[in-house]
C-alpha cells in the first residue's frame, strides 16, 4: 500500500514538472480597480477562442497567468465582470510580459511591456490609426458631396481616396519588409494588406527569413498567398 502511495506521489511530481517545463510565457501585471473577479488568458485555436489559463482575484488587483508559446501569436486578456465584452489584445511570446490597465477603461489604453512583437505592432498601429481617421473623413466628405449632388467634388474625392489607399498599401508593405525579422510582419501582411497586389504580397513574403516563415503567421501568410495564386491559374 505504501509503495502504491509512493508511486502515486512520484507520478504526481513528475506530471507537475512536465507541466511546468511546458510553460515558457508569464503574463503578469495589475488591473487597477479590479477588486474581485476572474481573469482569463485566451487565444484562437482554429476559429475558436479558448482559455489557456485563468486566475481568481479576491482583494488583489495583481495577476499572473502562464502558457507555452510554440510561436508568437495574439492573445486576449479578459475577465468575467460586467465588461466581458472588453478584452486586451496583445502579442504573446516567450518570456515575461507585463500588462497594466484599469477596470474602468479596460482594454482602451493598456500598457504592455516585454513583447517585442507587440512593440512592432504598436508602431504600425500608430500610423494605421491615422490612415483610418483619413478614411473616415473621406467617407464623411463623400456623403456630403453626394447629398449636394456635387459631381466634380465626388470625382475628386474618389481619386484622392484611391491615392490614400495606395499610400496605405505602400506604407504597410515597406513596414512589413523593414520589420521582416518579427513575427508581427506576416501578421500585419495578413490582416492589413487585403487590398495589396499579389506582387507586393510576394515581395513581403520573400523578405521574411526562414525562422519567420516557419512561425504561425508566417505559415498562414504562405497559405494565403497559395490560395490567391491557385485562383489566378
Amino acid at each position: 500500500m505504501k509503495k502504491i502511495i509512493l508511486l502515486f506521489v512520484i507520478t504526481l511530481v513528475v506530471f507537475s514538472c512536465e507541466k511546468e517545463r511546458k510553460t515558457n510565457m508569464i503574463v503578469q501585471g495589475q488591473i487597477k480597480g479590479l477588486k474581485k473577479g476572474k481573469l482569463f488568458l485566451q487565444k484562437m485555436k482554429d476559429t475558436i477562442l479558448i482559455s489557456v489559463d485563468s486566475v481568481a482575484l479576491n482583494g488583489s488587483n495583481q495577476f499572473e497567468l502562464k502558457d507555452f508559446v510554440d510561436s508568437p501569436v495574439l492573445y486576449y486578456l479578459t475577465f468575467d465582470g460586467n465588461t466581458t465584452d472588453k478584452r486586451i489584445l496583445f502579442f504573446g511570446e516567450e518570456g515575461v510580459i507585463t500588462i497594466n490597465d484599469n477596470v474602468q477603461n479596460f482594454g482602451v489604453y493598456p500598457e504592455v511591456k516585454g513583447s517585442k512583437n507587440q512593440e512592432v505592432l504598436d508602431k504600425y498601429n500608430v500610423v494605421s490609426k491615422r490612415f483610418q481617421e483619413q478614411r473616415l473623413e473621406f467617407i464623411k466628405k463623400d456623403f456630403e458631396a453626394k447629398k449636394a449632388n456635387d459631381k466634380d467634388l465626388i470625382e475628386k474625392l474618389n481619386e484622392d481616396y484611391k491615392k490614400l489607399v495606395k499610400r496605405r498599401v505602400l506604407y504597410t508593405t515597406n513596414f512589413a519588409i523593414t520589420n521582416a525579422a518579427s513575427e508581427a510582419a506576416p501578421y500585419i501582411a495578413l490582416t492589413e494588406m487585403y487590398d495589396a497586389s499579389l506582387q507586393m504580397l510576394d515581395t513581403v513574403n520573400n523578405s521574411l527569413p526562414p525562422r519567420i516563415k516557419q512561425s504561425e503567421y508566417g505559415k498562414r501568410f504562405q497559405e494565403y498567398l497559395d490560395r490567391i495564386k491557385d485562383k489566378e491559374k
